[in-house]
């Protein structure tokens, strides 16, 4: 992927895949028109962290969030193709492709900037990394689990609520749903794992199972069932659920219409062109935002210097080596859950040390979601200040 250079083009373009690779930078023809507006009323700012915090602030104003919100996701495309590249490179067998992947992530882009503080003093692309890297990790690992599952063991697992909204989701009638879930309750009676461990590859029941279940199917509908049909309902009840459960994810970046332009799936509205930028962000505001940057890496680095010496060890081992705790243990001749505990001790110093600096210096009150924001922020910093 080459990168790209311009204002305008890094808040109007939009990644391309051929194949699974990076292909190239398509244009959305309003976008370009909108950036060019707001670049030739004010050329002095030519950093792209001021046009984010400018599209951030639009896309809190009701009225223009829709074309804000196109401009941010162009502005992120960059940042969700490389976690996408490097979090499905760390997954050893998966059935999602990068750019798979890259589509889980960008659906996020509500999420991100509905977390997204500035006043923390992090820039959108930091906060947006790890929640990127979070949602395909946990897509990943939730469609594993159901790849692995046969038919049998993912029906098995479901719960009636989930099937029953699959089962909507296909199009089927309210008639034909509850025949299937009564069909389904039978299925989950009569056919249990007798071996622990086994549910996920369950093979297809037995002939008395079968009969077993059409039998308590008679009884409970009054409507005789064949095993063939039975067999049938159930096929096409956990087809519904995967589907319903792990779509293939579709791509936000679709071309419409006949001409070459580029265009998310959120029509944007007319040209409207924001004004008056120097009310919404001053030059004061962005000179503020860099200071706080620098104190924050400032008591990192500080609180890292603090720790002890094993601990300062472990935590550079694990984000600047990428070693997992056993390799870690290993190497310093100590236990396992003596490496996690401390590790666990090391974030929550360099946490507490964030938390007292937000409250000190920002007078903000500390509260479970914006520590959870705030660990995840560290974690990131953590990352980039140890090289990964």
């Amino acid at each position: 992927m080459h990168p790209r250079q311009s204002i305008i083009e890094i808040f109007s373009t939009f990644v391309q895949f051929d194949g699974d690779r990076f292909g190239h930078w398509a244009t959305e023809s309003r976008l370009r028109s909108s950036m060019q507006g707001c670049v030739k009323r004010t050329p002095q700012e030519t950093s792209e962290s001021f046009w984010a915090l400018y599209w951030y602030k639009f896309w809190q104003l009701p009225e223009s969030q829709s074309l804000a919100k196109q401009h941010l996701a162009a502005y992120l495309q960059e940042t969700c193709y490389w976690v996408s590249q490097k979090t499905v490179n760390g997954f050893a067998s998966t059935q999602f492709q990068l750019s798979d992947c890259f589509q889980v992530a960008i659906a996020q882009i509500d999420r991100v900037l509905k977390g997204f503080n500035h006043s923390q003093g992090f820039t959108l692309k930091n906060y947006a990394g790890p929640l990127f890297a979070s949602a395909i990790r946990e897509t990943l690992r939730q469609r594993h689990e159901v790849d692995i599952c046969t038919d049998w063991g993912l029906l098995r697992k479901i719960s009636q609520k989930r099937l029953q909204e699959a089962l909507q989701s296909a199009g089927l009638s309210a008639d034909d749903i509850r025949a299937y879930i009564l069909a389904w309750n039978g299925f989950k009676t009569f056919y249990v794992p007798t071996t622990a461990g086994t549910s996920r590859k369950l093979s297809r029941p037995d002939e008395q199972i079968w009969q077993a279940i059409a039998t308590a199917y008679t009884s409970q509908s009054n409507q005789k069932i064949s095993i063939p049909t039975l067999e049938k309902w159930l096929l096409t009840a956990a087809k519904a659920a995967r589907k319903y459960l792990y779509p293939t994810p579709e791509s936000l970046n679709v071309t419409q219409g006949g001409d070459n332009s580029f265009e998310l799936l959120d029509n944007l509205p007319g040209n409207q062109q924001p004004s008056l930028i120097e009310e919404i962000i001053s030059q004061e505001e962005e000179q503020t935002r860099t200071s706080q940057q620098s104190e924050i890496h400032q008591i990192l680095v500080h609180a890292i210097a603090q720790l002890e010496p094993e601990a300062q060890q472990i935590v550079q081992l694990y984000y600047a080596q990428g070693l997992n705790q056993d390799k870690i243990a290993k190497q310093l001749e100590i236990k396992q859950y003596t490496v996690s505990r401390r590790l666990t001790k090391a974030r929550e110093n360099l946490l507490k040390s964030l938390a007292n600096w937000s409250q000190d210096t920002l007078h903000i009150s500390i509260t479970p979601d914006l520590l959870k924001s705030m660990s995840t922020l560290m974690e990131e910093w953590l990352q980039s200040y140890y090289g990964v």
